[in-house]
């Protein structure tokens, strides 16, 4: 394991009962950069031929889960130790966000793990007490009910914020459109506007096209939006003059 890779905290799921949360889990940890996954004793055995249709391409995950009997034995080489929960058990520990936590896990020194519990009842005494700190998301007191995925995705993605993951976009941005293509968008619209007095009284011209400037400006249209704005000008004006 490469040493970017041991820096990443390992996700333990422990007494899982589904195979699709445990699929589920998996894409979550993988959206966001993390691959190492452990099982505590789940339910229904491993492998589980429901996990791989859940995990939606996650295979990487799956393939390299590892079962333990226990689990201490789960996070016997990890040195910071994270449990998932929003009682403390009778268990005092410091707890933190989400967001406290990956930002001490990505400075310390060792290996980091986060324990998530069954889907019905969340973590034991017994698997608390092996934590050296409580993690607990913020949520409506009235509605507190994550299911698994939502446990790790948002551990994960607090996590993400200290790698450099990047962040696509929605479509092929282009460039701001030259100036002279600008100045021909203001200067065609200011054409079109001049013969209906819109800068009239004389006294004000010069402010208000200062503001049209402004607004034609200010969004950065790529040369595409430009001749599409020109397109739509020219459209006017010669249903203007048939008028």
């Amino acid at each position: 394991m490469s040493e970017a890779d041991q820096r990443k905290p390992v996700i333990v799921l422990v007494r899982p009962q589904l195979g699709e949360n445990i699929g589920k889990a998996a894409r979550a940890m993988l959206n966001f950069g993390l691959v190492e996954l452990r099982l505590v004793e789940p339910r229904d055995g491993w492998p589980n031929p429901s996990a791989g249709p859940a995990a939606a391409g996650a295979d990487v995950v799956l393939d390299k889960a590892e079962v333990f009997a226990s689990t201490a034995e789960a996070v016997a080489d990890c040195a910071h130790v994270y449990a998932t929960t929003v009682r403390k058990r009778g268990v005092t520990k410091p707890v933190y966000t989400p967001e406290e936590a990956a930002r001490e896990m990505a400075g310390a020194v060792g290996r980091s793990a986060i324990l998530f519990g069954p889907e019905r009842s969340g973590l034991e005494t017994e698997d608390v007490a092996l934590a050296r700190a409580i993690l607990t998301v913020p949520i409506n007191p009235d509605f507190g009910s994550l299911n698994l995925a939502q446990a790790v995705i948002l551990c994960a993605y607090e996590w993400s914020k200290h790698e450099n993951l990047v962040q696509p976009t929605q479509e092929d941005l282009l460039p701001p459109a030259p100036q002279d293509e600008l100045e021909g968008l203001i200067g065609h619209l200011e054409g079109m506007l001049e013969p209906k007095g819109y800068f009239l009284p004389a006294t004000r011209a010069d402010a208000t096209r200062r503001t049209l400037r402004g607004v034609l400006t200010k969004p950065g249209w790529n040369h595409l939006e430009v001749r599409t704005l020109r397109g739509v000008l020219s459209s006017l004006e010669r249903r203007s003059k048939k008028d």
